[in-house]
């Protein structure tokens, strides 16, 4: 459990702007240094590695740290959600937009293919209809189609 010498190859240098353990840097009892490395156990003695510190005030600064780069993050993370959601919408509209063009164009194919059918009156009601002869079988105003309805109502009844 005594230093061997390895810790050098680890050794940190002190981060400008953050602390520390805030870095990743972990601290060596045994070795009195501060090395860049990801285990719990030192290289160099095998002793465990401290992650945080023991002074209050330090501990505070780092609560603090942490808590602002979980922040940012979670900030980071809604902004390119809302990205991601922005760019699909407008893939959608896009889409969407060349789906209607494409049916426009259809319809005007279609409207051109087709000849337009005069409209004839009915004879009974007098409106405008492509299928004359359908509708006068069944117009309201057609004096068959009304005494066969009173004949059925009179026949429901009894």
């Amino acid at each position: 459990m005594t230093c061997k010498g390895i810790c050098i190859r680890y050794k940190a240098q002190k981060p400008v702007g953050t602390g520390r353990y805030a870095s990743g840097q972990r601290r060596c009892q045994i070795c009195e240094i501060f090395i860049k490395w990801e285990g719990l156990w030192c290289p160099c003695c095998g002793y465990r590695l401290r992650t945080k510190p023991r002074n209050l005030k330090y501990k505070a600064k780092l609560r603090a740290r942490v808590e602002a780069d979980s922040m940012e993050a979670a900030a980071a993370t809604e902004i390119e959600s809302e990205v991601q959601e922005i760019t699909v919408k407008a893939k959608s509209k896009s889409k969407a937009k060349t789906a209607k063009a494409k049916t426009a164009k259809i319809k005007t194919t279609k409207s051109k293919a087709k000849t337009t059918k005069e409209k004839t009156p009915c004879t009974h009601c007098e409106k405008l209809f492509v299928f004359a002869d359908k509708h006068e079988k069944n117009c309201k105003k057609n004096p068959e189609v009304v005494n066969s309805q009173k004949s059925e109502s009179i026949a429901i009844k009894a």
